[in-house]
């Protein structure tokens, strides 16, 4: 199976690659080629690729069950249900068993509201999984209309130990679902059997019940006890309406096909970031299958997707979400992100750009825009977006000292060396101990000549504080250097380079320090290989000057004093 696949990767890879390297003269060898790049399009989580080469392979076998269990998962990968039911009914038909497969019957199903048949399937032995396949069969009952049936199942998980919030968060659903939302509130208050933990969505179920109760005061504090103001644009709204006193709709389970994509989605939402991200991507793909405006199951899919590497498939699931959503700017920023981790950049900063656009009063849209634009050295544009995210903070508190950290970075690099200091001071009066901030402020004091000693004592709480950051050593080490201490700097400074090995800017101070200590060959040695690591064009240019006529000639060129020799010697060297 797919997993079992992903196990087997290495030894996929080196039989693939034997066999491209042998002439393929026989249809039994192509058919072999087909499976064994199926497999290791499966093991890399290419599903797309997987999905071309396990059709090649069902050409020539098409009742190979292995095939047929990994040609499921590649369809649910690139989201096509349909055809990875059509695909689990071949693999099923061969009188093999798959979790995976069962999965994508249930989903189809569930869609068509063929309940009799999700039971039908359970009792010929047919599993998803222990927990899944009694929350499954539940709301199956309830959407026959064997409520009883159904709720003496919920009860059954409910009485299980380690499963008692998965049985009572469906029970409360289903009981909400067919009107009983008193009953729904004595199980999601704690009232009926203790306080069980739910998700986002379950705080919203509870919203929306003690709405259908006619206590809109009692949602709006439930809101307030889970929510911070104004870190959720839907559950604002929500707020907004019931302080209004609009009676609010149940929304989260209108029906059992509803049911059994919530069941998906609690499953998916469980085991993520604890199982393999194909796994948890199998029962979220059938939630938002089920339910196309569940939000939350579209963006953990498009999260997992990255997560696997699929930046592309990604990119589509996040472009589902329509504009109307609350979410619609947190999935144009993934998508963005997605973009861009597929190499296509310019096109990662125009979605964030018409995203500032049309909701460039949410914080978060210009703090994104921010990021991108500083990443790819547009500083200007990237200040601007920062300004803008702090106009929207009225108290800045200490979770904001990276908007005043971000923003002073673009005004050093643009020169504003007065607009920076303010911004990385306040950044720090907000956080005093953040070692990014006093490295960032510290090294650029050092770059200029300015406050050395009150730079050398911001680069060693720096350093105290992440001692393990070569960044951070190079700071520190640069600090000694242009305080004309370079024995203090040496040992710094090679560490610095072993723990950022191919650094342009830590190999060159390296070189740098090497000179001043007198070890002018050495000197020459790591001037060489940082020409070699792409420095920027402008260190570039200064490293090959180095090379040619010495660290205290460019100086000289520059205005600056040379090394002094005697300084060295003085310092031991």
């Amino acid at each position: 199976m797919p997993f079992r696949l992903m196990c087997r990767k290495s030894v996929l890879l080196a039989t693939a690659l034997t066999l491209c390297l042998a002439p393929l003269t026989a249809t039994a060898e192509s058919s072999a080629g087909a499976y064994l790049a199926a497999g290791v399009a499966s093991a890399e989580a290419d599903y797309a690729a997987a999905v071309d080469w396990y059709g090649r392979a069902l050409a020539d076998d098409p009742a190979n069950p292995a095939l047929l269990e990994g040609a499921v998962l590649a369809q649910i990968g690139v989201g096509n249900m349909e055809l990875a039911a059509q695909m689990a009914q071949a693999l099923f038909a061969t009188g093999a068993k798959s979790q995976t497969a069962t999965v994508a019957l249930i989903a189809d199903a569930a869609k068509r509201q063929d309940f009799e048949s999700i039971l039908t399937q359970a009792a010929a032995g047919s599993s998803a999984g222990a927990v899944l396949d009694d929350l499954v069969k539940a709301w199956a009952k309830l959407g026959l209309g064997q409520m009883s049936d159904a709720t003496e199942t919920f009860d059954k998980l409910a009485k299980t130990k380690g499963l008692e919030a998965f049985g009572l968060y469906h029970k409360a659903l289903a009981l909400a679902s067919a009107g009983d939302f008193e009953g729904a509130d004595e199980i999601l208050s704690g009232r009926a059997a203790g306080t069980i933990a739910v998700n986002r969505r379950g705080v919203i179920a509870h919203v929306e019940i003690l709405s259908r109760l006619e206590k809109n005061a009692d949602a709006i504090a439930l809101i307030d006890r889970s929510f911070a103001p104004g870190s959720d644009i839907q559950v604002d709204d929500l707020r907004r309406r019931l302080a209004a006193g609009e009676p609010l709709p149940f929304t989260i389970v209108r029906d059992a096909s509803d049911g059994i994509a919530e069941v998906f989605y609690s499953m998916a939402s469980a085991v993520n970031g604890e199982a393999d991200a194909a796994y948890t991507m199998l029962h979220a793909r059938a939630a938002a299958y089920l339910r196309p405006d569940n939000t939350e199951a579209q963006l953990l899919t498009a999260s997992l997707l990255e997560e696997q590497g699929q930046h592309d498939l990604a990119t589509a699931v996040y472009a589902q979400i329509p504009p109307t959503d609350p979410a619609f700017h947190i999935a144009e920023i993934g998508r963005a992100n997605a973009t861009y981790a597929a190499g296509r950049k310019e096109a990662a900063l125009e979605i964030l750009q018409a995203l500032a656009g049309s909701h460039g009063q949410i914080i978060a849209v210009q703090i994104a825009l921010g990021d991108a634009m500083r990443r790819e050295s547009h500083f200007a544009e990237a200040r601007t977006a920062y300004d803008a995210a702090l106009a929207m903070v009225t108290k800045p508190g200490p979770d904001h000292w990276v908007l005043f950290y971000s923003r002073g970075v673009c005004a050093e690099r643009l020169g504003d060396f007065a607009a920076a200091d303010a911004d990385l001071r306040k950044a720090l009066e907000l956080d005093p101990n953040q070692p990014q901030v006093l490295n960032y402020l510290g090294y650029s004091l050092v770059d200029r000549g300015e406050k050395l000693d009150e730079a050398l004592e911001m680069i060693q709480r720096a350093v105290a504080a992440r001692p393990d950051s070569g960044a951070i050593i190079d700071s520190l080490a640069w600090a000694y250097y242009r305080l004309g201490r370079y024995a203090e700097a040496l040992a710094p400074m090679e560490q610095a380079s072993l723990l950022e090995p191919v650094d342009p800017v830590v190999t060159d101070h390296l070189g740098d320090i090497y000179w001043a200590v007198g070890r002018t060959r050495e000197a020459e040695f790591q001037w060489r290989r940082a020409l070699s690591y792409a420095p920027e064009e402008k260190d570039a240019t200064r490293i090959r000057a180095k090379l040619e006529k010495g660290l205290d000639a460019v100086l000289i060129d520059e205005g600056a004093a040379p090394i002094n020799t005697g300084d060295a010697a003085a310092n031991g060297n």
